[in-house]
């Protein structure tokens, strides 16, 4: 059964087409990955969905009959006073009106006019059974449980449910709209990068959300591996086309390499055979001034080119930013902890959380009592390619802030070795000035003229235009762009990396992962993206409880290393 059609969709905001005569048909059960480059329209396709957008005359959006749309934007918006709990309680609002209708019917059955009449109070029964039903359905008295549950499954720890909205991070935001969406169970739902600044454990519950969600699930993410495990078909949108793709995302790429692969083959067969029909016009056209008798095979060969229906060439592959990290050598010991310990007193996690902005530290104030981190110690050599893992607020970002000497360590020491220049990546690009333009930034970070800067700019995709815009206008993605073209223009040798891919399209992760693959140097990357960590790692560091676990190998092998042990990677 059809859930949504579009027919004939055409979108236009300003001067720009977003997509034009745009057909897609959306069954009630599938489970769709939205993907395509950042700007190609996948959160203008949702917004057209739901009504926000408007198609231009001629074509449209049919809803089928009772079907419910529940939409899930990047950057939810909730009245600011209100807690996280109490804004995931009113997710189904049913459920309020049903205690609000068993609550009359049990009224009811103290009146003499109803326990003294049997049909009466055989009616009654009947009501109240039917809505106890309905409301058991939804949880019923355990329903306030089943919301708390929902909100740890996806990474809200208790700490958090009764602050203020105001006081979460963006991520925890979307976390609480993602939970009152679960619990209200539209018929479809629309889900625009939900998985973002999700740790490994929310990942894996959203994940298992979604495969049992019993109604269509559209996902637009950039995780590959969130879209392998959850999704059973793929949609790409790309300079103003849709295509999809029925499988996970590995099967998409494998459908689309052999598809393109087969466009160019009879696009080059074709190109042969219009090369050797334009050979053999100009042979007859020479032949013709001596003998009229071969003008009517150049007027046949004529009309055969003219017939031809030129295929066009297919594209292999989309223009892709141009990073190269370079790196060189330095020290062979290049980061060493001995015996390092960390721990925060309230007022001080509460001014770090400030500090930071960031939803990798956000339950720092959820530490007051214990140590954030406890004893560690570890050396990284030169080359080598170091993952840190752990739950929201295990203090990943406090040890990178440790190295950085932004913060002091309570005992222990950190050695760094004589020649290292660390290059910092940060999350919530805390490095950026926004009131700078691209060009002032990148004239900062280099020696550069005014038109080697916006050479530079153009290389990493941004427009002239943008070039003299301010950072403060930049998307995520942008924003994400510019500051690894400033981590190229620092020369570092070894990168600090705190979720560098959380707003990358796919192919920008794919070409920051060849970058580091190429880089002369070495890399301790914070990333929940566990494909990433897969292409890029080739030694696991899990925190947890304030210590260090050490895994050789990518987050695969870590993985299976857990399940042979006793320690579960969910609690990574």
């Amino acid at each position: 059964m059809i859930s949504i059609s579009l027919s004939n969709a055409t979108l236009v905001l300003g001067a720009r087409a977003i997509f034009r005569d745009l057909y897609w048909e959306i069954q009630h059960d599938q489970k769709i990955g939205l993907i395509g480059p950042n700007g190609a329209g996948k959160s203008s396709l949702l917004k057209l969905m739901i009504g926000e957008h408007r198609p231009e005359p001629g074509g449209g959006v049919v809803r089928a009959k009772g079907v419910t749309l529940g939409y899930l934007p990047q950057h939810p918006e909730f009245d600011r006073e209100r807690t996280a709990l109490d804004l995931a309680l009113e997710g189904n609002p049913r459920v309020a009106e049903l205690e609000a209708e068993l609550e009359i019917v049990e009224t009811r059955f103290g009146l003499p006019e109803v326990y003294e009449n049997a049909k009466v109070l055989e009616k009654a029964l009947a009501a109240q059974h039917r809505l106890l039903e309905e409301y058991e359905s939804l949880g019923g008295a355990g329903y306030p449980a089943r919301v708390r549950e929902l909100l740890r499954g996806l990474g809200l720890p208790d700490s958090d449910l009764q602050k203020p909205v105001k006081l979460l991070s963006g991520g925890q935001k979307k976390l609480v709209g993602l939970a009152r969406l679960l619990l209200l169970r539209p018929s479809v739902l629309l889900l625009d990068e939900p998985d973002n600044h999700l740790d490994l454990p929310g990942k894996a519950y959203l994940e298992k959300l979604i495969g049992e969600y019993p109604g269509a699930v559209v996902l637009i993410s950039h995780d590959r591996t969130l879209l392998d495990a959850a999704v059973t078909q793929i949609a790409e949108i790309e300079a103003g086309q849709l295509t999809t793709f029925i499988g996970n995302y590995t099967d998409y790429i494998l459908d689309k390499e052999a598809r393109l692969a087969k466009q160019e083959e009879l696009y080059q067969i074709q190109q042969r055979a219009i090369g050797r029909m334009e050979m053999a016009l100009k042979r007859y056209q020479l032949w013709v001034q001596v003998s009229d008798k071969f003008a009517s095979r150049v007027r046949s060969m004529q009309t055969r080119l003219a017939k031809v229906n030129e295929m066009e060439r297919p594209t292999l592959e989309r223009r892709q930013m141009g990073l190269d990290l370079g790196g060189w050598r330095g020290s062979n010991q290049v980061l060493e902890l001995v015996g390092v310990s960390k721990a925060f007193t309230a007022k001080h996690a509460e001014s770090v959380k400030k500090t930071l902005q960031s939803s990798a530290d956000s339950t720092l104030s959820a530490v007051k009592s214990k140590p954030v981190l406890r004893d560690n110690s570890f050396l990284i050599r030169h080359g080598e390619r170091v993952g840190l893992i752990g739950a929201n607020g295990a203090g990943k970002s406090v040890l990178l802030r440790l190295i950085l000497g932004k913060e002091t360590p309570d005992a222990g020491e950190i050695k760094l070795g004589p020649s290292v220049k660390i290059g910092y990546y940060a999350q919530e690009h805390e490095t950026l000035d926004f009131n700078l333009t691209l060009i002032e930034a990148v004239r900062r970070a280099a020696s550069l003229t005014e038109s080697q800067a916006v050479a530079l700019l153009i290389r990493y995709l941004f427009t002239y235009q943008q070039a003299t815009q301010k950072i403060a206008t930049l998307s995520g993605g942008e924003r994400s762009r510019l500051q690894l073209a400033l981590l190229v223009l620092s020369g570092a040798n070894f990168l600090l990396l705190d979720e560098p891919t959380n707003n990358l399209d796919i192919a920008a992760a794919e070409v920051l992962e060849n970058a580091l693959n190429d880089f002369v140097g070495t890399v301790l990357v914070i990333s929940h993206d566990r494909y990433f960590l897969d292409r890029t790692v080739n030694r696991i560091f899990e925190l947890e409880n304030g210590r260090l676990r050490e895994f050789m190998g990518g987050y695969s092998d870590y993985v299976e290393k857990c399940k042979r042990g006793s320690h579960d990677p969910r609690s990574a």
